[in-house]
């Protein structure tokens, strides 16, 4: 009896730990980073920009600071006033001339850096930072670098652009992508805080990890049952 017992309990163990291997790269793919998202933006029209930042620490984030594409300049951009938070727009000339409905543009904004009067974002948290904006620039994607602060110092810099065909940087830039204007959405609208990409939505990679886990365990399970009968 112990030496036909003994082999499903193998059987078992080898099964769980397959299984539990199987989930352990996604791990690595859950790792949240600061994002925008802007359903429906496109390019010559006007969009709510939402900048989202992840605490990934055990300490709070307490500033997020913006800075906008240059080279791509948006004429028009305010802040929604966020609670717990002040903000502070800087300014400047664009690093290329060009014009909005038909004026030129002097003075466009450069960054905006939002800083926390009460606690910031504390860990397992993440906030949204909303921006009106517009006419957005005629090219395909905005990459917005982002700094992230922690309340114990470090400073955190989203600012690694992703190359076409490479994998993703360790800290990549918030990525906006702009459909054409033929393509655009109105009016675009912001997914809620659960449709997001942390929101903890099974992925396709999860899917099929927790497909061959079942499998793994449903073979052991068949294994224990033929064992039984053998011994029997």
């Amino acid at each position: 009896m112990s030496h036909h017992c003994k082999a499903p309990r193998r059987l078992i163990v080898t099964a769980v730990a397959a299984a539990g291997l199987l989930t352990l790269p996604l791990a690595g793919t859950a790792a949240a980073h600061v994002t925008v998202q802007a359903p429906g933006a496109a390019q010559g029209g006007y969009t709510k920009l939402v900048f989202r930042a992840p605490t990934e620490k055990e300490v709070a984030t307490t500033k997020v600071e913006i800075a906008f594409p240059l080279d791509q300049p948006i004429a028009s951009v305010r802040v929604k006033p966020q609670l717990g938070w002040t903000y502070k727009m800087t300014k400047g000339a664009p690093a290329v001339p060009f014009e909005a409905n038909g004026s030129p543009v002097t003075e466009v904004v450069h960054r905006i850096t939002w800083t926390a009067t009460d606690g910031g974002i504390g860990p397992d948290e993440f906030e949204e930072f909303e921006v009106s904006a517009g006419p957005m620039p005629n090219t395909e994607q905005l990459a917005f670098k982002t700094l992230q602060t922690y309340s114990d110092g470090e400073v955190v810099r989203w600012i690694e652009e992703q190359a076409p065909g490479a994998e993703e940087p360790e800290h990549p830039a918030p990525l906006l992508k702009l459909a054409p204007p033929e393509q655009a959405e109105s009016p675009a609208q912001v997914p809620p805080a659960d449709a997001a990409s942390d929101s903890g939505a099974t992925s396709p990679l999860a899917a099929t990890a927790l497909g061959a886990a079942l499998l793994a365990l449903a073979a052991a399970g068949f294994a224990i049952v033929r064992a039984g009968r053998k011994g029997s």
